[in-house]
Order: structure tokens, then sequence, then C-alpha cells
């Protein structure tokens, strides 16, 4: 397991799903880690669950003040930042026909732009420490087309680039920039997807493993890439989808059609 005795990590998305299982990992490698994320309640409990080497602070990606808030109570706590790991994120459903323009600024605010938020902080914080590592959770969704899943791979492919830029940017600075591509795991932002039969039956004859993710399987691959033993790797984008990759993106108009059945048919996107 790596190391990740005497730092200090910061995890957006923190208190659920694979953020979570992320913090946990950074604890039991010996390390400290603030959950951050819009619902107190569920971030305390959280925090609850991870024992005294955690702690948490709201924080929303999507607010300029919020996410300022937080890190200058990192700061006046910690003093510093070593690890960082932005898995907050978001979706919707709907198409380049029909997919509201609202809805496309509110998933890419948050899964590109949130992103690009606090990682100016993570890195200047990181900066001041002398170096660090951060994490971004992308998904097979940024290389791969997910139909009418639009926007939310876009907000995905838009993010593998940020973490390459942000790579080059902060490597003068002792910083890695990395990120991790999950395919379909069992989250609160995927409970739509697997409750279809018919939408996990798609994602897995895509995959040449055949099963489901696990949230442990992507906080894995995100604590190698934190720890030391990948001090040598910046500006990657890994695959950890069972080897979907390999192959070709779901097409899920089985389960995303009927929620625009009201519409007509060139709104739905059939024409």
């Amino acid at each position: 397991m790596p190391r990740f005795d005497g730092k200090v990590g910061f995890v957006t998305g923190g208190g659920t799903g694979i953020g979570f299982a992320c913090a946990r990992a950074i604890v039991e490698g010996g390390g400290r880690v603030i959950l951050a994320g819009r619902r107190e309640g569920v971030l305390h409990d959280a925090a609850e669950k991870l024992g005294p080497s955690a702690s948490f602070v709201p924080c929303d990606v999507q607010d300029d003040a919020s996410v300022g808030r937080a890190f200058s109570w990192v700061t006046h706590r910690f003093g510093r930042l070593d690890l960082a790991v932005n898995a907050a994120g978001t979706g919707t459903v709907g198409s380049v026909l029909n997919g509201p323009v609202g809805e496309f600024v509110r998933v890419v605010d948050t899964n590109l732009t949130g992103v690009y938020r606090v990682m100016q902080q993570e890195a200047r914080l990181m900066a001041a420490a002398g170096g660090g590592s951060i994490v971004n959770i992308s998904s097979i969704a940024g290389t791969h087309t997910h139909r009418w899943m639009t926007a939310y791979c876009v907000s995905k492919a838009a993010l593998d680039m940020l973490t390459r830029c942000a790579a080059d940017d902060l490597g003068e600075f002792g910083i890695r920039v990395n990120a991790v591509a999950p395919g379909l795991v069992p989250t609160d932002l995927a409970s739509g997807l697997l409750a279809n039969d018919e939408t996990v039956a798609e994602y897995l004859r895509r995959m040449p493993l055949n099963r489901l993710g696990t949230t442990d399987d992507i906080a894995a691959a995100v604590a190698f890439l934190l720890s030391d033993e990948a001090s040598w790797i910046t500006g990657v984008t890994l695959a950890d989808d069972g080897g979907h990759h390999l192959r070709q993106g779901p097409d899920l108009l089985h389960q995303f059609r009927p929620l625009f059945a009201a519409e007509n048919p060139s709104a739905r996107g059939d024409a």
C-alpha cells in the first residue's frame, strides 16, 4: 500500500463514492485528509467513519467565494497541502438537439471549471510547500462518446487536457498532475445507469474483463499516482475501466429516449 505519512490531502466530493474511497486510501496510508463538498451532514458522517485523521470543510466547486473560504480554512488549520483528489462531479442527459444550454453550462462548470477553481488553490499551497501530487477523476466518457451524454463527455474530455496543461505548468514547482478515467462504477452519480439492467449489460459487453468496477479499484489507482511510487509520472490519464477503452462507448438510448417521449421526434434527436 502506498504510504502518505506526514502528508495532508484534500478531496473534493470526498463524502461519498470514489472521493470517499480515495480519502480512505490516504488515511490508511498514514496521511491526514480533508473532505470537501456541499453537504455538511454527509461530510461529517464520512469524516467520522475515517476517524481522527479526517476532517471536513464545506466547498462548492461552482462558487469562487466558497472555494476561497475552504482553502483559507485549510491554510489556517494545516498550513500546507501535499495531495489532492478532485472527484466532485455531475452529469445530465441530453443530445445536441435537445439538451438545454443551461444544463450544459452547469455540467461543464462543475466538472471542468470547478476543477480549475480548486486546482489553482491546491497548486498554490503545494508550491509553497515545495511540491505535491494532484489526481483528477475523469471518465471513459472523456475519450469515448456516450450518446445523449454530450455535456458530460465534453467536460471530461476537456478535463483530460486541463490535466495535461496543469502538469506542464506546475512541474517546475515539483507538482505532479494526473487523472484516472473510470468505467462504470457503483456511485450515487451512476445510480440511474446501474438501476437499468439493459444498460449494465451494454457496459459489460464493452469490457474485456466483463465486470463492474468498484470505488476501491479506482482509489487504488489514485493512491498509486498520488504516491512517491509514481514520482516520475505526470500528465497522464490512466484508464481504470476493465479494458472498456479498447472498445466502444455504450449506446444508452434505450434508457434515455423515454425521458424525452413527450417532445416531438426532432426534439428527441430521432431525426
